[in-house]
C-alpha cells in the first residue's frame, strides 16, 4: 500500500469511503454499530470511511455489504469496486416477505394519496418496519428509505436523506414526487420532528411514511398516526388444521419455522402452534424468535418452555434481539405515574372497561388510558365496553416491575376488590330481563373472577367469600357447581371468615347451598341454610331471603320435607307479593305446582303454572318462562297428554338452551325422552337419548327413558335394571317425585321375589314425602300381567 494511497483522502480510498459513509447513514447505523455487525474493529471502520485506506480485501467487503443489506445491483458494485459514492438512489432493504398484511398495505397506500404524512404506531416488535417497507416496494413511484438511531442530529437525518436520495446535501434535494421512509423516529424523536418540519417545507411533493412506537400527530401538524395490530390468532374454538394453517400468525410462525428445520409440521402438531401463537398475542418480533427456536426444540417443548415465560425468548445469535428489551423500549417512553398505572392494569387477566380501569387505578383514567393505546401498550378490540387489554408480553413485563416495586401483593388485593364490587353488582341482574347481559358479562371477566379468587382465597378469604356468594347463578349456568361449592365451603369453614359480616356469611350460606342442591348434596348444606335464613331475615334482605326459601324448599322437596318444603315455598310467595316482585310470585308458583302434583291434583298445577308463565311473561324473565314450560311438560306427561307434552317439552329444552340454564335443560329433555318412549315412539326417544349423554347430571332420565323403551319392547328385565339405576341416581336430587315414579316402574317390572322389596321401599318414600299415586301409576301396578 502506497503512502499516498494511505493518507490522501483523494487517493484510492476517498470514493469508496464516501460510499461507505454514505450508507452506513442511510442505514441509520453509528461507526460503533457497524463494525459490530460487520466483526471488524471500528478504528479500522474510521480508518475506512477517512479514506486514509485503500479499499479493504473482497472478503471484508462482503462482511460490510451484509452488514449494511446490500442487495441486487448496488450490492455487486460495492464488491466489484464500481461503486458511486451519490447513486440516484439508494435500493430498499429487504425484508422477509409479510403474512397477513395484505389489506394493510392495500390501506396505507390508499391512505398515502391522500395524506403527506404517516406515521406507523405500535409497540416495538409489532412490525412496523417490515409493514413500512412492504409499502414502499408497493408503491409505483420512487422509494427510499432511513433510519433514525437513538444518537441522531436534525444534521445527520439530512445527511442521511440526502445521501438516499443521491444528493450531496439535503438542500439539493429534488422536489419531485418520491416515498421516504424515515424507520424508528421515536430514538430521536426530536431531531426527527425538525427534520420532518424541514422537509416537508422544502420538498413538499415528498410524502413521509414513518414508524414509531410513540404517536407522531401531536407534535406535528397533519400527521396521521396509523396503529399496527398484531397479526390475526386462531379462534380458541378447535377447528380443522387447514383452517388454521390459514391464519395469519400461524402462516408466519410456519413459514418461519421452515426456515430452520425441513420437516414440515404434521396437522396432529397445528393445535400446539395456535396455543402457542395465541400465548404470543400475534406480536410478529415474538413469533419470530419462538419460530427460530425450533431448530433445536420440538414444539411441544417449545409451548412447554415459552407458554408462560414468553418474555424469554430471544434471537439465537446471543447479540441479537430479545423481547423483553423490545417491551422494555416501549415501557420505558412512559413517565413514572404511567408506568405505575400500566403496572396496575397488568392486573386484569382479561378484557376491561374503562370503568373498570378507573376503579383499580383510583382516578380518571381516559387520559392514560389514550397514551397506552397510542403506544401499542394497550390494545382496543371487540363492541361494548369491555374491550380494552395488555398483549400477554406487556402483562408479563409490567408484572415483573411490579415484583421490583414491591407492589405485586397489594395490587393483586386492590384487583380482587374491584372484580368483587362488580361481581356483587351483577349478581342483582343474573335474575330478571337482564339476566343474559350479566351473564354474558361475567363470562367475559371469567378469568379476571378466577385470578381474584384464587389469591383472595389465600391472602383474603373474606374477599373471597363475599365474592363467591355473590355468583353462584352463574356458577350453575356455566357447569361449575361442583367446583365454586367446594371453595364456598372451604371460605365457610376458614376461621378467618368466622367474624366477618354475618350478612355476607349468611349470603355465601346460601350460595353454597344452591350449588350444592344442583348436584345432589342440598342435604349436607340444609342446616346452615336455615341458620342463615334467619340472619336474612334479621337484617330485613327480602332479595336473600327470597334465594334462601328457594334454596331450602328445594332440598326439603327433595330429601321428602314435604310440609317444610311447602311451608317455605309459602312464605316466598307471600313475600313476593308484599313486595311486588312479580318474577319472585312466578317462581313461587312453580314451586307450589309440585305440592299439587304431590298430592295428585294434576288439573290445579296445570292452572298454577299457567298463572306462573303469565307472570314470567309480564316479568320479561326467558329463564322462569322456560322453566314453567318445563314443569308443564311435565304435568302434562304425568296426566299421559303425551303429544302435548313433547310439544311443550321441545319448546322448553330449546328455550333453556337458549337462556343457557344447563340444569333446566336436561329436566325438560327427559320429560321429552320419556313422554316419547311412553308414547310409541322410540327412534325419537333414542335420538334424545344421544343428546342427553353429553349432558351432566342426566344419568337418571337417561335411565328412566331406558327403561320405558325397555318396557315398550316388552323386556321387562331389562326395564326392571333402569328403572333400579334410576332410582339410585334421582335419590337425593331435586325432585323425590322422580324417585317415586322410577320405583313403581321398578314393582311393575320387577321379579315376584323382588317386587314385595320394591314396594315396601315404595310405601316408605310415599310417607315420607306426603307423595299420592296418579290414576297412570295405579294402573301401572295393577297391570294384569303381574
Amino acid at each position: 500500500m502506497s503512502p499516498v494511497a494511505d493518507h490522501d483522502p483523494r487517493g484510492a480510498g476517498a470514493g469508496f469511503a464516501a460510499a461507505l459513509r454514505t450508507r452506513r447513514l442511510a442505514r441509520g447505523l453509528t461507526q460503533d454499530e457497524l463494525a459490530t455487525r460487520a466483526g471488524l474493529g471500528v478504528r479500522t471502520l474510521r480508518e475506512l470511511e477517512r479514506g486514509r485506506v485503500a479499499r479493504p480485501q473482497r472478503g471484508t467487503l462482503a462482511l460490510l455489504a451484509d452488514a449494511l443489506d446490500l442487495v441486487g445491483t448496488d450490492r455487486e458494485d460495492f464488491l466489484t469496486g464500481t461503486v458511486t459514492a451519490a447513486p440516484a438512489t439508494l435500493p430498499l432493504p429487504t425484508a422477509p416477505a409479510l403474512i397477513g398484511r395484505d389489506a394493510d398495505v392495500a390501506e396505507l397506500l390508499d391512505l398515502l394519496a391522500h395524506a403527506d404524512l404517516v406515521a406507523l404506531v405500535g409497540l416495538a416488535g409489532v412490525g412496523k418496519t417490515g409493514l413500512a417497507h412492504a409499502v414502499a416496494h408497493a408503491t409505483s413511484g420512487t422509494a427510499v428509505s432511513v433510519t433514525i438511531t437513538d444518537v441522531s442530529q436534525p444534521t445527520d437525518v439530512f445527511a442521511a436523506v440526502a445521501a438516499v436520495f443521491g444528493v450531496a446535501r439535503a438542500e439539493e434535494l429534488p422536489d419531485r414526487p418520491a416515498l421516504l421512509v424515515l424507520d424508528g423516529i421515536d430514538r430521536s424523536h426530536r431531531s426527527a420532528v425538525k427534520a420532518i418540519g424541514w422537509l416537508r417545507a422544502r420538498v413538499p411533493s415528498v410524502k413521509i411514511l414513518a414508524t414509531s412506537r410513540r404517536p407522531l400527530a401531536g407534535a406535528v401538524p397533519g400527521a396521521v398516526d396509523w396503529q399496527v395490530e398484531p397479526l390475526e390468532l386462531p379462534p380458541s374454538a378447535p377447528g380443522s388444521a387447514a383452517d388454521a394453517r390459514r391464519v395469519p400468525a400461524v402462516a408466519l410462525f410456519l413459514d418461519r419455522l421452515r426456515q430452520v428445520r425441513r420437516e414440515p409440521v404434521p396437522d396432529a402438531e397445528i393445535p400446539a402452534v395456535a396455543e402457542l401463537v395465541r400465548r404470543l398475542d400475534g406480536l410478529p418480533l415474538a413469533i419470530e424468535l419462538a419460530a427460530a427456536r425450533g431448530r433445536v426444540l420440538e414444539l411441544p417443548e417449545l409451548l412447554s418452555r415459552y407458554g408462560n415465560r414468553v418474555l424469554d425468548l430471544a434471537a439465537t445469535d446471543p447479540a441479537g434481539q430479545r423481547l423483553r428489551d423490545a417491551v422494555a423500549a416501549s415501557y420505558h417512553l412512559l413517565d413514572e405515574p404511567e408506568q405505575a398505572a400500566l403496572r396496575r392494569l397488568a392486573m386484569f387477566r382479561g378484557r376491561w372497561s374503562l370503568e373498570l380501569a378507573e376503579a383499580l387505578l383510583g382516578f380518571n383514567a381516559e387520559a392514560v388510558l389514550d397514551r397506552l393505546v397510542g403506544l401499542g401498550l394497550v390494545s382496543v378490540r371487540g363492541p361494548g365496553d369491555l374491550r380494552f387489554r395488555l398483549l400477554d408480553v406487556v402483562r408479563d413485563f409490567a408484572t415483573e416491575r411490579c415484583v421490583e416495586h414491591l407492589e405485586l401483593r397489594a395490587l393483586r388485593i386492590r384487583h380482587a376488590e374491584v372484580i368483587t364490587r362488580l361481581a356483587v353488582r351483577l349478581a342483582a341482574d343474573l335474575v330478571g330481563p337482564a339476566s343474559g347481559a350479566a351473564v354474558s358479562r361475567l363470562d367475559y371477566l371469567n378469568s379476571d373472577i378466577r385470578t381474584a379468587l384464587r389469591y383472595a382465597a389465600v391472602r383474603e378469604p373474606v374477599i373471597a367469600l363475599r365474592l363467591a356468594g355473590a355468583i353462584p347463578r352463574w356458577c350453575r349456568l356455566r357447569g361449575r357447581d361442583v367446583e365454586a361449592h367446594r371453595l364456598l365451603r372451604r371460605l365457610l369453614d376458614d376461621p378467618r371468615t368466622a367474624g366477618c359480616d354475618p350478612l355476607i356469611r349468611a349470603t355465601a350460606q346460601v350460595a353454597a347451598g344452591m350449588l350444592a342442591m344442583a348436584h345432589g348434596r342440598g342435604f349436607a348444606e340444609l342446616w346452615p341454610t336455615e341458620a342463615a335464613l334467619e340472619v336474612l331475615v334479621a337484617h330485613g334482605d327480602a332479595a336473600g331471603e327470597f334465594a334462601a326459601r328457594g334454596v331450602l324448599s328445594g332440598v326439603w322437596q327433595a330429601v321428602g320435607g314435604a310440609d317444610e318444603s311447602r311451608r317455605h315455598a309459602e312464605a316466598m310467595l307471600g313475600l313476593a307479593i308484599r313486595t311486588g316482585r312479580i318474577r319472585e310470585i312466578a317462581v313461587s308458583q312453580n314451586n307450589l305446582a309440585w305440592h299439587d302434583i304431590r298430592t295428585g291434583d294434576l288439573a290445579t298445577a296445570a292452572r298454577r303454572l299457567a298463572g306462573a308463565g303469565r307472570r314470567a311473561a309480564e316479568a320479561g324473565d326467558a329463564r322462569v318462562q322456560a322453566l314453567t314450560q318445563a314443569n308443564l311438560a311435565e304435568v302434562a306427561r304425568l296426566d299421559r297428554r303425551f303429544d302435548e307434552a313433547v310439544d311443550l317439552a321441545r319448546r322448553a329444552a330449546f328455550a333453556s338452551a337458549e337462556v343457557g340454564d344447563p340444569t333446566h335443560h336436561v329436566r325438560a329433555l327427559g320429560t321429552l325422552g320419556q313422554a316419547l318412549a311412553e308414547s310409541g315412539r322410540p327412534q325419537e326417544a333414542a335420538d334424545v337419548l344421544v343428546e342427553l349423554a353429553e349432558l351432566p347430571g342426566s344419568a337418571g332420565f337417561t335411565a328412566m327413558i331406558g327403561g320405558y323403551l325397555a318396557l315398550a319392547r316388552g323386556d321387562r328385565p331389562a326395564a326392571a335394571v333402569a328403572f333400579e339405576s334410576a332410582a339410585n341416581l334421582l335419590a337425593g336430587r331435586d325432585d323425590i317425585r322422580d324417585v317415586l315414579e322410577a320405583l313403581v316402574a321398578l314393582a311393575a317390572c320387577a321379579a315376584p321375589d323382588d317386587r314385595e322389596r320394591v314396594l315396601g321401599e315404595l310405601a316408605g318414600i310415599r310417607a315420607r314425602g306426603g307423595l299420592a299415586l296418579l290414576p297412570r301409576e295405579r294402573a301401572l301396578l295393577e297391570s294384569p300381567e303381574q
